[in-house]
């Protein structure tokens, strides 16, 4: 899905193209892509209006078109995986996967062009109000250090899940996120409590450098979908550290990045420059000893059983154990691949576990299963989501 800097090359690129030009007519081939409004009800709301600007909120485009009884009104759009947006001129057939189209007075046209069909076009009054929850923009000479820590102030959850929350920060996704957390060398999985001030201003200098730099490069291009308006790739992909590269040496220090599933979704990490967070202790002073390996390792092996779907009863481990401090990977064996899934939040629930088809041995997977017990980060109830096949089952582990 393009992020911040694809969509604000996209927006530098057509925005000399539109602005100033009035709106003839409007065509919909896809009525989804313009919403509730139905394409007559688009076309007819348009017509006749003239484009004031064209800026970027996050990830979304807005084209300004006030009118004497609407002074705010725009069209708000989103490119969300495959969209994108071309001048063409407006005599000029529909190009494919053409999914609505803006003609000019002036003989050219704005087609929105989306293989995917999941992009959308909003007609609003207000876009200010329509994206009101939507955090500050990264770029802005506003976004200081002080305000990067209001905006943290009081979450709990992983740096990678509040990260891609929009309302904390606009415009940030999957690729950005990793590579920013990278050069500050903070592990996705860290809580944002745990955050001293030297980390956040080294995390907020981090986010402004990679933006800064994949928009000097057009943004990143790993599929056909994501070209510029002239047709070009964006190149920063060349010069990711991280982001897809997993099993590839670190580019600052050589070990191999891995991937792991964080707030749902993929994650990479180097090891060794981004170390992974240690588990705190809930055990009331006294309690005595954590409970013994083999008796954990008793429970991790046998939690799933073949051909059910129904809660299956885990028992009690002697004593408190730790609660994991941001999230536990979990993972299945399946044909002695580890399938992994994290719910990255240390939230609690149910943990629901795959079922494969396969081998049936669930197992808590960071290292292994005797790390996770010297560690402490066997929860005292774990939560995540996890499915395959549309079939599932369900645990419930409580010390």
């Amino acid at each position: 899905m393009p992020e911040l800097p694809e969509v604000e090359t996209v927006v530098r690129a057509v925005r000399p193209h539109v602005v100033g030009r009035r709106i003839a007519s409007a065509r919909v081939a896809w009525p989804r892509t313009v919403g509730e409004l139905g394409p007559a009800a688009f076309a007819r709301r348009l017509r006749g209006l003239e484009i004031r600007s064209m800026e970027r909120r996050a990830k979304w485009f807005t084209l300004g078109l006030p009118s004497a009884t609407r002074p705010a009104q725009a069209l708000l759009g989103h490119l969300r995986m495959s969209g994108r947006l071309e001048v063409q001129p407006a005599a000029d057939p529909p190009l494919p996967w053409e999914r609505a189209a803006l003609l000019f007075t002036d003989g050219t046209s704005l087609r929105f062009v989306d293989v995917r069909k999941f992009g959308r076009l909003e007609v609003v009054d207000d876009p200010a109000q329509r994206l009101a929850d939507i955090g500050p923009e990264p770029l802005e000479p506003t976004f200081t250090d002080d305000a990067f820590a209001a905006c943290l102030g009081g979450r709990r959850g992983s740096l990678k899940a509040t990260l891609l929350d929009p309302r904390v920060i606009a415009g940030l996704g999957n690729i950005y996120v990793d590579e920013a957390l990278h050069r500050a060398r903070l592990h996705p999985l860290r809580s944002v409590a745990t955050l001293r001030a030297p980390d956040r201003a080294r995390l907020r200098t981090a986010i402004v450098e990679v933006l800064s730099a994949a928009l000097e490069a057009e943004g990143s291009s790993f599929d056909v979908f994501y070209r510029t308006p002239d047709g070009r790739p964006g190149s920063y992909q060349e010069r990711l550290r991280v982001y897809g590269r997993e099993g590839e040496a670190c580019t600052t220090c050589g070990t191999p990045v891995r991937r792991l599933v964080v707030a749902g979704r993929g994650t990479h990490v180097c090891p060794t420059c981004q170390r992974r967070p240690r588990a705190r202790s809930t055990r009331p002073r006294g309690a005595g000893p954590r409970p013994a390996a083999g008796r954990a390792l008793e429970l991790l092996t046998t939690l799933a059983a073949p051909g059910g779907r129904s809660v299956l009863p885990v028992g009690h481990v002697g004593g408190e154990v730790d609660v994991a401090h941001a999230g536990l990977v979990v993972g299945q064996v399946r044909e002695r691949e580890v399938v992994r899934r994290d719910e990255g939040q240390g939230a609690r629930g149910q943990q629901v576990l795959h079922d494969g088809g396969c081998t049936h041995d669930a197992v808590f997977r960071r290292g292994t299963a005797e790390q996770l017990v010297e560690q402490g980060e066997i929860g005292r109830m774990l939560a995540g989501f996890a499915h395959e096949q549309g079939r599932a089952h369900h645990l419930r582990l409580e010390a």
